[in-house]
């Protein structure tokens, strides 16, 4: 209290000159570095309230604070725009998934700009970036054998000539027997479903009858990292600052083993795996999103592993 009523009395001509980093903001040896980065909006609908509470405006309150403190600071984020939800929005509004996040990466950016939020960056996931860092991610992975295939029963519309992805199949929740559930999960009673165990499927786009059929998928091979994860996580536990929910959740998934995640989807829009045999698939959003953050760095600046790989800093 005593310093700070020193402070206030010596006035603003006392404080410390603000930082101002240089253009691109790169890490400063010798100063508290600091990249924030804001949970990745969809693109597929306008941003509301909850969307700029959420993640947006608390990142942003964060990254204002860092740059009062005078820490080198950047402040990164942009549209997640690949997925089954874009084709669906463009099969609604009769454009193509391109045109869909054109159209609302311009609404989100003109948002976010009437809102003052004070990204260094705003970007989005559907760049050559994304594609080039996604696919030697998934490259290392599968020269490091952590990567396999499997087959999975999937459902197929014989008149659109496609397997269908979980967001364009409809059918009755086999839990509670609502009639509008989706091939994901159920909005009436909240259980998570496999589309193929929907009674009275539809297809979404022709209102077809689909069948169910084999096709290949990779997936992560989650559990050859459990023995190195556990320790990992130990540590992190008794240094981070985790919240309670975080370790409750990953406990539980420790606890229960680790389960192989299936990396690739049946769709056109995505980020294509380079893989002979897969070639006609895409990486599952949930593979391909959270490296958004990264391509969205790279675009802003192109020594962006200066933010990524330099935990010295």
């Amino acid at each position: 209290i005593t310093a700070a009523v020193d402070a206030w009395a010596r006035g603003a001509a006392a404080l410390p000159k603000p930082w101002q980093p240089q253009k691109p903001v790169l890490p400063v040896e010798g100063m508290r570095n600091v990249l924030i980065t804001s949970a990745l909006p969809y693109v597929n609908n306008v941003p509301h309230l909850g969307n700029i509470i959420g993640c947006v405006l608390s990142a942003d309150t964060f990254a204002r604070y860092c740059r009062l403190r005078n820490w080198n600071t950047l402040y990164v984020c942009g549209t997640d725009e690949y997925g089954t939800a874009t084709e669906t929005k463009a099969v609604e509004e009769g454009l193509t998934p391109q045109e869909i996040c054109n159209k609302y990466n311009a609404i989100h950016t003109d948002i976010y700009r009437w809102f003052n939020i004070s990204f260094d960056y705003f970007g989005r996931t559907t760049t050559p970036y994304q594609t080039t860092i996604a696919q030697e991610i998934f490259q290392r992975l599968l020269t490091h054998g952590f990567l396999q295939q499997d087959t999975v029963e999937q459902l197929r519309c014989e008149d659109c000539q496609r397997f269908l992805a979980d967001r364009f199949v409809e059918g009755t929740c086999p839990f509670c027997s609502y009639e509008e559930a989706r091939g994901d999960q159920c909005d009436k009673c909240g259980k998570l479903i496999n589309a193929a165990e929907l009674k009275n499927p539809q297809c979404k786009l022709c209102r077809g009858i689909p069948v169910v059929k084999p096709t290949q998928h990779l997936f992560l091979d989650l559990p050859k990292l459990q023995e190195r994860l556990e320790p990992w996580l130990e540590q992190s536990w008794a240094t981070g600052d985790w919240s309670a929910n975080a370790r409750y959740i990953t406990r539980s998934w420790i606890r229960d083993g680790l389960k192989p995640r299936c990396i690739t989807r049946d769709l056109k829009w995505g980020t294509p795996v380079p893989l002979d045999g897969f070639r006609d698939k895409v990486f599952y959003v949930w593979f391909d999103a959270p490296i958004g953050y990264l391509s969205i760095t790279a675009n802003y600046t192109d020594q962006w592993e200066r933010w990524w790989k330099n935990p010295q800093q």
